[in-house]
């Protein structure tokens, strides 16, 4: 583990997870596991938020259901739909369109969405997802690891939303 400070343009990270900003001279400690606040030219604010939970059911089963525009659709959104030429993914929720497009996964173990950008400051620093599928050999359990960076406001809320989601989802897969 790297015991290092390491310096950014935007703050000092020191080791233990103390951060250091540079204009508020305040120290902040950071819980390394669920939310690190990441600050782009003192313009947005985003978030990464990660959270794992238990799913009862096969890697291989879930996979369709994190990685496909219809299994994506039965739990994550209102509907997906997928534009076969460009590869984006349209995830509508209450009647609003946001489109992404999968910028990287691995069969059977995870996925990534970033969004497309709607501003000037979402094409320099652009909103992604991630559901990983990981199995534990020990407990023989499979967890969906969640990993959110957004400009969400309420950490609260956003942890409510994907429990609600996560809980959509093992109700459709049984698990």
């Amino acid at each position: 583990m790297n015991l290092r400070a390491q310096t950014y343009k935007f703050a000092r990270i020191l080791p233990k997870g103390i951060i250091i900003l540079p204009e508020s001279k305040k120290c902040h400690i950071l819980n390394p596991n669920k939310e690190v606040t990441m600050t782009t030219a003192g313009i947005t604010k985003k978030r990464v938020f990660t959270a794992d939970y238990e799913i009862h059911a096969s890697v291989k089963m879930l996979y369709p259901y994190i990685q496909t525009a219809s299994g994506l659709s039965e739990w994550f959104a209102d509907d997906v739909r997928i534009n076969n030429e460009d590869k984006v993914f349209t995830f509508f929720w209450d009647n609003e369109e946001h489109k992404a497009r999968q910028t990287a996964h691995r069969t059977n173990h995870f996925v990534r969405f970033e969004f497309l950008p709607e501003g000037d400051e979402d094409e320099k620093d652009p909103s992604y997802f991630e559901l990983r599928l990981e199995f534990n050999e020990l407990t023989q359990s499979v967890f969906l690891k969640v990993t959110d960076y957004s400009g969400f406001d309420d950490l609260k809320e956003l942890n409510d939303l994907w429990d609600s989601l996560v809980d959509a989802m093992r109700k459709t897969v049984g698990g």
